[in-house]
Formats: C-alpha cells, structure tokens, sequence
C-alpha cells in the first residue's frame, strides 16, 4: 500500500485549517472544508449540516477520461451518472458510468471531480440536489459539459431527455427535447495543477455549496464497491482503457447493456 511521501504530508497538514487531519495509513482522506489551494473554490461535497463528508486524497494525478459510449437507457425516469477515475491508496480504477434512479424526483447529480491542492489531488465528492453545482470544468459528456447538465431536466415529476445526448435505446420515451451540445475536445479529469481543467465556480454555484445535499444512492455506492473489488477496472491493468467503461445499471458488470473503453483519454 502506498502512502503519501513525509514533505507532501507536512504540506497538506500544513494547508487545513485548525484541528483538520489526514489519516493517511487509511483511504488517505480528511474530514474538513476545501484549502486555500486551487481546488478550494470547488466543493461539492457539503452536505448542508455544516460538515464535509470524508476526502480521498492521492499523491499522482488521475489519469485522462476514457472514450466511451453511453449504454442504452433502462427505464423512464433514470439519469445518468458519469464514469470517473477514483483511487485506493495504491492505484487509480475506473468507477463505470451507468443510469442511476434519482433519490425522489426533481433532483439532479453533480459529479464529484478531482482537483489540485498544495501539491496534491482531491477528491470532492458528487451529491444529488435541486440543481447542478460546480464539477471542476470536467467535460464527462452525455449533458455533462463541464458547466451544468445539458441532458435533461424536471418539469414537476416528470424528467424531460435532450435527445441529442441520450441513448434511448428500444424504451419508448415521450418526454423528449432537443438542444445541441457542444462536443467534448478535452479528456483531462481533474481541476488545476498541470494539465489540469482551468475552470472557478461562479457566485450562482459558490452559493449552491451552502444548500442541502443528498449522497449518492445505496446502487451507487455498490456501483464503486463492485469496481474497486474488480481487477480490470485499475490503471496498471487497462492502461487507460477500461474494458467496463459503462454499464446500463449500477453495479451490473456482465451483460449485453456492459460497454467497454474505445479508447483511453491519452498519455
């Protein structure tokens, strides 16, 4: 198990503010705010009580977003969630993008996103919310354009697609829109730092940070469970390119709907 190198600890520790602390011989997370570094203005993960939920932290950068195709829509009323890299203390692994039913209607998912601080990369955690806060500038796709959600919206109970971005598949689906959505050019996955997105939340999104937050969804988080127990979802293994890239459902590895990488996001 790797652990974090005794200069990028005391520079960490160094950046939290009072009475923070790392647990470094575990999951390498924090409990407290964003520091003042260039992630601070991200966030994300408040979850309205006036605490942070834990932070996973790693000493290397996440590796660029694969290409992949959005796997075909199960049933009506579910939204997608994209992929992304997440880690273990030892290497990266690929968490698939799949549709995941909203908590209740009328909530929307905000990715979590990495971003760089002091010399380091943070983890902030995704939620469900009335609306979609900052995500670091990630370009994920499928709506998910690096500034808000482009793939649909809630008019009452009812979830309307944007047609262009969503994979309908053979669900018939009446609730449909379409509204063009620029095209994904940049494959990085995480916020500043070198080769990092350049992107800073505005007022309107600052001001969601401070609204009640819902996690994720006991099928997403068995969704992550079902990736980090499986070996080819890790970097060292599929070089960029994981072979379950996206899955129809949370947690569904095996099947017709599962969709492997095209192409890893680059060096």
């Amino acid at each position: 198990m790797r652990t974090l190198s005794p200069i990028l600890a005391a520079v960490l520790l160094a950046a939290l503010p009072g009475g923070a602390t790392i647990g470094f011989a575990q999951a390498q997370t924090c409990t407290c705010p964003p520091t003042g570094g260039e992630a601070a203005s991200g966030g994300g993960s408040y979850d309205g009580g006036g605490s942070y939920g834990p932070r996973i932290i790693a000493d290397e950068a996440p590796p660029p977003l694969p290409e992949y195709e959005q796997p075909p829509l199960p049933a009506p009323g579910y939204i997608w969630t994209p992929g992304y890299w997440n880690w273990n203390n030892d290497d990266y692994y690929w968490v698939p993008g799949t549709w995941v039913e909203p908590p209740h209607p009328g909530l929307l998912w905000t990715p979590g996103y990495w971003g760089f601080v002091n010399g380091a990369y943070m983890f902030n955690r995704g939620y469900w919310g009335p609306r979609v806060g900052f995500y670091g500038g990630v370009s994920y796709g499928y709506g998910y354009t690096g500034n808000g959600f482009e793939g649909g919206r809630w008019d009452g109970n009812r979830f309307f697609y944007n047609r262009t971005v969503n994979n309908f598949g053979s669900v018939h689906i009446t609730n449909v829109y379409e509204r063009p959505v620029p095209r994904i050019v940049e494959r990085a996955s995480f916020n500043g730092g070198p080769n990092g997105v350049r992107a800073r939340p505005s007022p309107e999104q600052i001001a969601l940070q401070r609204e009640k937050h819902i996690p994720p969804t006991v099928a997403q988080r068995r969704n992550v469970r079902a990736a980090s127990r499986n070996e080819a979802a890790f970097v060292t293994n599929n070089k960029g390119k994981p072979p379950i890239a996206a899955t129809q459902k949370p947690g569904e590895f095996k099947g017709p709907a599962v969709v492997p990488a095209k192409a890893a996001g680059g060096p």
